[in-house]
């Protein structure tokens, strides 16, 4: 059984409090054999990756696949995947696929019990900011994020007492701590719009200062910065970008806004993840490259067999350490559960509500 973990640096304030596993029950783990029964389970799912996951690899992959299948319907939990997470998660066990933001939105939707939230520490939060009453599980709670850890709720504090006035508007990508002491919240997606839906001359933009950096490209509002940045996309270069265009003249590259400017000013086309995807089916280029996570190349490469996929491949080793073992420990054993503190929650959820109910 293990101990209900908080994201918050206090204790519960209630010791007695159950955890998820009291709650729940702990149940034995299941066998994982690839018999007939799991081949069939488990065949449609397959047909979606099999030219992306070898034979050899499926057949170690879909017992376990098949458990969380079974699982999950016995827990009454749906699996949230984002984007990033790999092709054996994305297509093989997840309910509800997308970026951060709108998986914690469609999860309210859903009557189930438990959320497994297949990402990292900030997307969990979200998903109970926006669910109080379901229980939510991590598969791994050191699943972080360089971004997010890069600015706490002090540092929002101290910005509006040197910035009296100014909005402050923080990035999803954040723990609750810090939502919780902005204004409104943002996607990359809506972020030009947030940005000037206060009428203002200056704004903060928090904490990615490249994506803040690219919106204020984008408007004569003044964008100010956090020095945060997401250690994948940071890492991508405008002469890399060019030096692929040498080798591959005809590649359309298409770039997340959480990149360097220049980087950005490279790419055919720059959005959030939902926009990179929804372009890739759209335009249905020859020859694509995507430069973000790696492991959504593969999870779009499978829906798009036609388009030739060149991947630059920058892995994010926190989305990584959510495993499809994992996962199924997380239904077996009820863990970790992820809990805010109710007081952070309520306010978190204003700034989450006020951009969910911005009128376009």
């Amino acid at each position: 059984m293990t101990t209900t973990q908080t994201t918050m640096s206090q204790p519960l304030r209630n010791a007695t409090v159950q955890t998820a596993a009291d709650r729940f029950g702990v149940i034995e783990r299941p066998d994982l054999n690839f018999t007939p029964e799991v081949v069939e389970a488990t065949q449609e799912a397959y047909e979606k990756v099999k030219h992306i996951i070898p034979a050899i690899e499926w057949a170690a992959l879909a017992p376990t696949i098949h458990a969380i299948n079974t699982l999950k319907k016995e827990r009454n939990a749906v699996i949230l995947a984002h984007n990033y997470m790999t092709p054996d998660i994305f297509h093989g066990v997840a309910d509800i696929v997308g970026d951060s933001l709108q998986l914690a939105i469609e999860a309210t939707r859903t009557n189930a019990d438990v959320i497994v939230q297949c990402g990292v520490h900030f997307m969990a939060e979200t998903s109970k900011i926006l669910s109080p009453e379901k229980t939510v599980l991590i598969p791994d709670m050191k699943a972080g994020c360089s971004l997010a850890e890069s600015i706490t709720g002090a540092d929002v504090r101290g910005l509006r007492k040197r910035n009296p006035g100014v909005p402050i508007i923080t990035y999803v990508n954040t723990s609750a701590d810090v939502k919780a002491e902005c204004d409104i919240c943002c996607t990359s997606s809506n972020a030009l719009q947030v940005v000037e839906s206060f009428g203002v001359d200056k704004v903060f933009l928090i904490p990615d200062k490249y994506l803040a950096a690219n919106v204020g490209n984008k408007t004569d509002v003044e964008v100010l910065i956090w020095d945060g940045a997401c250690e994948v996309h940071e890492r991508f270069t405008a002469q890399e970008l060019r030096d692929y265009r040498k080798i591959e003249p005809d590649v359309k590259i298409i770039a997340h806004p959480e990149c360097p400017p220049e980087v950005v000013a490279e790419a055919d086309f720059a959005g959030s993840t939902a926009h990179m995807i929804d372009w890739v089916k759209t335009e249905r280029p020859e020859k694509v490259m995507m430069i973000t996570e790696c492991s959504m190349a593969d999870n779009v490469a499978s829906e798009t067999p036609d388009v030739d996929f060149i991947r630059p491949c920058n892995l994010c080793p926190h989305m990584k350490r959510i495993t499809l073992s994992k996962i199924l420990d997380s239904l077996v054993e009820m863990k970790e559960e992820v809990v805010v503190d109710p007081d952070v929650a309520a306010r978190a959820r204003v700034a989450v509500e006020r951009m969910i109910n911005l009128k376009s």
